[in-house]
């Protein structure tokens, strides 16, 4: 068994992670939203948005669920300073990249929240693995 000294980690990267949590969370209540549309919901949508959901594969819909289910997950430990949160992050950074690739070029619906979602992904993972270098994490 080694001795890891865990150093207390600067107040910012809690304020992040926590913020990180509830950016994820949100992401969760998306997914749900859009998973449990009941038919009168959907018909309440116009007739162009009821055909892009009736259509959606279910691979893209996977990838949905896994971004945003691991990234509120690798950011709750973040929170909990778990290092195994890097591992997760890229998890869900992956899944995004794949579902964000299918909104902006095969939905061609791409818009400013597409790369914010990459970059606060990629961003995420940066600092689970940097956290873990400066020994925050254990």
């Amino acid at each position: 068994m080694t001795n890891v000294t865990i150093q207390k980690p600067p107040m910012w990267f809690l304020v992040i992670s926590i913020i990180a949590l509830v950016w994820n969370a949100l992401g969760v209540f998306a997914y749900l939203g859009q998973s449990l549309m009941t038919d009168e919901m959907l018909a309440q949508l116009p007739e162009a948005d009821q055909q892009m959901y009736a259509n959606l594969p279910s691979w893209y819909i996977g990838a949905f669920a896994v971004a945003v289910f691991a990234g509120t997950i690798g950011s709750l430990g973040l929170v909990i300073k778990k290092k195994w949160a890097f591992y997760v992050l890229i998890i869900s950074l992956v899944a995004a990249i794949a579902q964000m690739y299918y909104l902006a070029f095969v939905l061609k619906m791409a818009n400013t929240m597409t790369p914010l979602i990459i970059i606060v992904g990629m961003a995420l993972a940066w600092l689970a693995d940097y956290a873990t270098k400066k020994g925050w994490l254990s």
